[in-house]
């Protein structure tokens, strides 16, 4: 209901201060290195660190943590695939870099004492996660009674309780925060910047060019007027095979896909249901057991403000009428009716504070409530909520006093959400919800809106079980013929069936265009070999698909005949820029200005004011590396040579340079590069301990 332990309450924070402790945990996963069978090797670890294992029971308690973590940040009860692909990878990427910066730290002899964290804790300056969990409100100072409060009922846990687990890790949270504070301040008090570095970086960027050029575009040349040779893809890749290095294995794979899509018969058969549904919806008396028995989505009935329906349900049901029936709608594939049983102005948001009793502990639901309204008498004749909260409580607001802070709709379960905003402020109440029972003290009720109460009937429109069928059968029927590369392709075409290609597909990769849900095809993929049929047909919700690989891209440096169709667009640019500087050296042979170069290639002269170094965009064009590189080196008044450049062959001629004015201050402009190479520091270093470590990946055969 939006009432957890103190700890659930902020396990978002732990998690991301945890993820935070990772700084370049995405560096991390780029150097995961794959190799051999995915489908082979120890069944009991998802992956190895530099000679350290993550076992998969280990693993997967981190992943059911953030997991929880995540639905409570997020306030979602289910999780669809991507979300779920995500926390799955960031966890992966939590689980390397602890071990790295783990051996890192023990390499450099960096440690956090006990004394040191009992001082990041309760200490003159505690760390900022402690003020942001046991701070007030509203002087941002830590509160010591607060902290002292829990710590002493932490004491009184026993070290297995959910409580102390959750405070432990907390703390090493800080404690791996800490080192990772060390770790990054080593480094930045390791780098030094010269006064010849800052005076270049002063130049850099403010050293003014003024040049004119002639520029040939490669558009220029058709593509069917390049012939590309077997030598021009060679020597392309020489040059450049530092750019062709896998880190880790990547597949791609052809699919077909038989989608059931709704018939025509089922879309009448659809409305013609809807319809009735409508017509026993409008005269149902009963509105909260229709609701549960013909909903899809069982949506409780209850107050709603204005946007928190879909746009065109909302607009219509702040339109209406008390007792107004709408629908059915279809909006976002799913047809809706609703009733609005009640429209009115009602708070915002609402301040409380609550006593959580635990019927298991307290004999019984009857004795909760007995003990219940007990509480709340001594209240309302003048007894302390907030100490009655820290005694009779069960939850960790206890040890707030009970403030459950200010909420608006929708964060609490319908009947704690029914009690704090349709009381009035100074109420006592005493509720039961799944959670046990509650005594509520309503503190405040802000804002004001319009909110209607509202009971939704969804019904989804979905194939029927005939056309799924169908599809499935055409898919199965595909694969008893499709046995190899060959009559997979020949058996699509004859049956005119679009095939789809999934390229440079990775082992963990959670999304493929066109499917939901398609992990277990990937992990298929990943344990076949290249021309393999798959030898099932894939079911992802309404769809159905067969597979084929179609080539694998080992980790380590990739052969030409693997990236020479990527690779073709950049071997025809060259070709075209031989050509082209070809016609700008006859261009240039007895010339002697630009406009002589121009005029010669059919060109105009191109005039460029005001570029700098550190900016090498050329206005109208784009980003030109080589032609500003080229330009800052040359001198003024003398043609260059032909420039082969990011987007055609160039020839310049320098104008002039406008000085800066002189760096009158040194040390500022040193601490300015310092920063800036601050900032990429910790990075770097990262990306140092990712290049040099060895990283297995075995998440494939259990995700």
């Amino acid at each position: 209901m939006g009432i957890m332990s103190f700890l659930r309450n902020r396990a978002g924070i732990i998690i991301v201060g945890a993820i935070g402790f990772a700084i370049v945990a995405f560096l991390v996963s780029d150097a995961v290195q794959m190799g051999g069978s995915f489908m082979q090797g120890n069944q009991t670890e998802v992956g190895e660190v530099d000679g350290k294992s993550i076992s998969i029971l280990e693993f997967n308690e981190k992943v059911e943590q953030n997991t929880n973590n995540f639905k409570q940040q997020m306030g979602q009860s289910n999780l669809d695939p991507q979300m779920t692909s995500y926390i799955i990878e960031n966890t992966w990427n939590q689980s390397i870099s602890q071990i790295l910066m783990s051996k890192e730290m023990s390499r450099l002899g960096l440690q956090v004492s006990k004394n040191e964290l009992n001082d990041l804790v309760s200490g003159k300056n505690p760390d900022p996660q402690i003020i942001q969990n046991f701070g007030d409100p509203q002087t941002g100072q830590l509160n010591r009674m607060q902290l002292n409060a829990f710590l002493e009922n932490v004491k009184s846990q026993p070290a297995s309780s959910p409580v102390s687990q959750q405070w432990t890790a907390f703390l090493l949270n800080i404690r791996e925060n800490k080192l990772a504070q060390k770790y990054t301040n080593l480094i930045k008090n390791s780098l030094y910047v010269t006064s010849l570095e800052a005076r270049e970086d002063y130049d850099q960027r403010n050293k003014l060019a003024n040049f004119s050029f002639v520029n040939l575009e490669y558009s220029s040349v058709p593509d069917n007027q390049v012939k590309l040779t077997d030598q021009d893809y060679s020597d392309y890749y020489k040059e450049n095979i530092y750019r062709f290095k896998n880190p880790l294995e990547k597949r791609s794979f052809e699919y077909i896909v038989f989608d059931a899509n709704p018939s025509k018969a089922d879309s009448a058969d659809i409305k013609a249901m809807v319809a009735k549904t409508a017509a026993e919806f409008r005269a149902a008396t009963n509105d909260s057991l229709f609701v549960s028995i013909n909903a899809e989505t069982k949506m409780p009935i209850t107050y709603v403000r204005k946007g928190q329906l879909e746009p065109a349900l909302d607009s219509a049901v702040f339109s209406a009428s008390n007792g107004a029936f709408i629908g059915p709608l279809f909006t976002g594939g799913v047809y809706k009716m609703v009733k609005v049983l009640d429209l009115k102005v009602g708070p915002d948001s609402v301040k409380a504070s609550h006593i959580l009793l635990n019927p298991a502990t307290e004999g019984g639901i009857d004795k909760a409530k007995a003990k219940a309204d007990s509480i709340r008498g001594v209240i309302a004749k003048g007894g302390s909520f907030t100490e009655l909260a820290a005694k009779f409580g069960t939850d960790a607001s206890k040890d707030s006093g009970g403030d459950l802070g200010t909420f608006a709709r929708g964060a609490m379960v319908p009947a704690f959400e029914e009690a704090v905003f349709n009381g009035k402020t100074g109420d006592l109440k005493v509720i039961t919800t799944q959670f046990g029972v509650h005594v509520i003290k309503i503190n405040a009720q802000i804002g004001s809106s319009r909110v209607a109460k509202v009971a939704i009937v969804d019904k989804s429109f979905s194939a029927s079980n005939k056309t799924q069928q169908e599809a499935y059968s055409k898919a199965t029927s595909f694969l008893t013929v499709a046995k190899d590369a060959e009559t997979f392709d020949a058996e699509a075409k004859k049956a005119g069936y679009a095939k789809l290609l999934a390229d440079n597909v990775i082992a963990t990769q959670s999304s493929i265009p066109g499917l939901d849900s398609p992990r277990e095809m990937v992990r298929w993929v990943f344990g076949a070999d290249k021309g393999d049929v798959s030898n099932q047909v894939f079911e992802m919700g309404s769809k159905f698909a067969v597979a084929r690989v179609v080539d694998i891209f080992k980790e380590g440096t990739l052969p030409l005949d693997q990236v020479k169709k990527d690779i073709e667009p950049m071997v025809m640019k060259r070709v075209k820029a031989r050509m082209l500087i070809e016609k700008m050296e006859k261009a240039l042979a007895g010339s002697k200005s630009i406009d002589q170069v121009a005029q010669k290639v059919g060109r105009a002269v191109t005039p460029v004011q005001n570029i700098v170094f550190a900016n090498p965009v050329i206005p109208g064009l784009s980003q030109e590396n080589v032609l500003v590189g080229t330009l800052f080196g040359s001198q003024p008044g003398k043609l260059s040579k032909p420039i082969e450049g990011d987007q055609g062959v160039f020839v310049f001629i320098v104008n002039g340079f406008s000085k800066p004015a002189p760096l009158t201050n040194a040390f500022k402009q040193k601490v300015q590069v310092s920063q800036g190479l601050a900032q990429r520091a910790s990075g770097e270093a990262f990306k140092a301990l990712r290049d040099n470590s060895k990283i297995k990946d075995n998440r494939v055969k259990f995700f």
